[in-house]
């Protein structure tokens, strides 16, 4: 395959992508479906690549390399794994260059004009969750990254695709039968992974903000019994800045926002074991409110 040069509107960013992989080019079609521009942009926010590996490993174990601006930022993959490196590589690229929002490593979805932000170590669950809630009546706005606009404290939306892993995978088809994968890679530095087609309705509305309403800090377990709990401000606070990706860029700037945030939002912590539990526990706040 020749290398070709794929345009996308991604909320506020625009991207263009470079790839001569046609697992790639295939996995945008099938994820971003209309959002591709029909044209080139005069100025594209973000500039990647994602192809081959040039000498030997083009053919022996051949590999796929990402690079932003002409510079590889990570080491090569297996070629397999090109689309998911993609996604990968943006998130990477967006939260390290767009300093003009404060990233929270956290799922951020919407409902009734308010946002609940899901912060989360790895394996709290928090993209399965995700996952699970906008296909239940929230919107996406992201799994990955929220971006909180500084001159309001609004939340911008990406609608990117949300990346589940191992079991998280057959626990979203089982779920929602309609939804659409991409292909499962195994084998990642995460497992099993693909990544699941946002909602139509989230991608839609991607260029409608929404204030933070809730923090709610998710963590399944399988003996969990359900609680939904109160998290003390201050709390709150500290478990929040543990996952504020830029925040020390901001100085004061970044505590005075990420300190507005947590006054205006209602804080919990949220235990479960099932979808139904937690279907239940996110629509008794969304009613609340």
């Amino acid at each position: 395959m020749s290398r070709e040069q794929i345009s996308l509107r991604l909320g506020p960013f625009s991207v263009v992508l470079t790839t001569d992989i046609t697992e790639v080019s295939s996995g945008i079609d099938l994820l971003y479906p209309g959002r591709r521009l029909d044209e080139m942009p005069a100025f594209a926010d973000f500039h990647v690549g994602v192809n081959r590996a040039h000498g030997p490993r083009r053919w022996i174990r051949p590999q796929a390399i990402f690079d932003f601006d002409g510079y590889e930022p990570f080491k090569p993959l297996p070629l397999d794994q090109g689309l998911p490196m993609f996604e990968w590589g943006l998130n990477n690229v967006i939260g390290n260059t767009a300093h003009q929002y404060l990233f929270i490593h956290a799922g951020a979805i919407e409902r009734n004009g308010k946002v609940a932000l899901l912060p989360g170590e790895p394996g709290a669950g928090k993209s399965t969750l995700t996952a699970a809630l906008v296909h239940r009546g929230w919107r996406l706005l992201s799994d990955e990254l929220a971006m909180i606009r500084f001159e309001d404290g609004q939340v911008v939306p990406l609608a990117r695709p949300i990346n589940l892993k191992n079991a998280s995978i057959g626990l979203i088809r089982a779920l929602v039968p309609e939804a659409v994968f991409s292909p499962e890679v195994t084998d990642t530095v995460k497992g099993t992974v693909a990544l699941l087609r946002p909602p139509a309705d989230s991608v839609a509305r991607v260029n409608e903000t929404a204030r933070p309403g809730w923090i709610v800090f998710p963590s399944w377990r399988a003996d969990a019994e359900p609680r939904l709990e109160p998290v003390p401000k201050a709390e709150a606070f500290i478990s929040v800045l543990r996952n504020a990706t830029n925040y020390d860029l901001h100085e004061a700037r970044g505590f005075e926002l990420l300190a507005d945030v947590i006054e205006g939002c209602g804080c919990f912590s949220f235990s479960y074991r099932d979808f139904d539990e937690a279907f239940r526990a996110f629509d008794a706040l969304a009613e609340a409110a």
